[in-house]
């Protein structure tokens, strides 16, 4: 799933060129390049799908030249993560209706891949097995707020899954003092969004829980793959409902289960969380760019280009990002308000700086 916005990480993440699309870690290839080249080392090519906002063609073309123009799957617009699920199933049904499927964000970090990889085909074997809808849960490291969490049902054990467990609740982010609760009581693991069923199983559950979406992609059923799907993508857009697969399915089915792993994720949703990941200088700043200057500077995320010298003195925990046209400097602690400033800034001085 490649079709957001990425707006917390304004100013460097924009509406044409959001997040996924970005080096943001410095390693040489993008959010988007580095998910592709995890999954290169679990299923082939030609089964992996992108399902991207239709502004991003060319980009992910770019990006990712070895798929083919029907691995690229174009939404005409935002309708959340249900529809984009349900499109990418009708179009895997036309290719194999015995398939098994994972469904990942594109944005993500994932440092120990090996683990990764192991945890995904036991996912994969799980769900093989059983007509279960499997979703990956982080054992949480701190109470953070800016996570979802699952809540584990420890009395129902599953036979020759030791790390899978049914889930009870799913809760949004919470404040952090219900964090702090959820993490002392050992019940709770963070939300990854990633996804792993088979899909007949994942069909039944739109068909008993989201019908109204299911009905409208299984109207095109003789559309898919042919020179007609476009077309029918548009209007089925159009009509379709904005609903998360979290909010339509997982939290209504009956059939769900966790596998509780760690692998090093972060879903990189913040400034902060990109800080938590990078390597600090002596003073614990991250700085990105060539020419800056610190004086009494510490703890604070600093990204800036190369040409321009800056200086900055006596700041405490701040966020300072300039790209093209438009500079942001924030608290951490209050970056969550990024995102209601790039809303007031589009509102009042345009799409040019977002």
């Amino acid at each position: 799933m490649a079709g957001g916005v990425g707006s917390r990480f304004w100013p460097l993440s924009r509406n044409l060129r959001p997040k996924q699309f970005l080096d943001i870690l410095g390693t040489g290839r993008t959010l988007l390049q580095q998910t592709y080249d995890r999954f290169i080392q679990i299923c082939p090519l030609e089964n992996i799908y992108i399902v991207s906002n239709s502004d991003y063609k060319e980009i992910i073309k770019q990006q990712l030249p070895d798929l083919k123009d029907d691995q690229v799957l174009l939404e005409p617009s935002r309708r959340n993560t249900a529809p984009c699920i349900a499109y990418a199933n009708f179009k895997i049904h036309t290719k194999n209706t015995e398939a098994k499927i994972i469904v990942a964000p594109s944005d993500h970090s994932i440092t120990k891949e090996k683990e990764f990889i192991r945890v995904i085909k036991e996912g994969l074997k799980f769900v093989s097995e059983n007509n279960y809808l499997l979703t990956l849960g982080i054992e949480p490291s701190r109470p953070d707020t800016g996570y979802g969490y699952i809540q584990i049902n420890n009395e129902q054990k599953v036979k020759s899954y030791k790390r899978i467990k049914r889930v009870k609740t799913f809760t949004e982010k919470p404040d952090i003092e219900m964090a702090k609760f959820f993490v002392e009581s050992g019940e709770f693991f963070w939300n990854s969004g990633i996804f792993i069923w088979s899909l007949q199983s994942i069909n039944n559950a739109f068909k008993q829980h989201l019908t109204d979406v299911y009905s409208l992609f299984a109207d095109g059923s003789g559309f898919y793959n042919t020179d007609k799907e476009s077309q029918f993508i548009k209007e089925t857009y159009a009509a379709c409902k904005n609903i998360s697969i979290d909010y339509g399915i997982m939290e209504k089915a009956d059939n769900v289960y966790v596998l509780c792993a760690d692998f090093g994720w972060s879903d990189l949703g913040t400034w902060g969380s990109l800080y938590d990941l990078s390597e600090k200088d002596k003073n614990e700043n991250l700085i990105s760019g060539e020419n800056v200057m610190t004086y009494s500077t510490k703890n604070c995320v600093i990204k800036v280009p190369n040409e321009k010298l800056v200086v900055l003195q006596g700041l405490e925990g701040y966020i300072v990002v300039e790209s093209d046209n438009a500079l942001l400097i924030c608290k951490k602690e209050d970056e969550q308000q990024i995102r209601q400033f790039v809303n007031d800034v589009k509102i009042n001085k345009g799409n040019g700086y977002v």
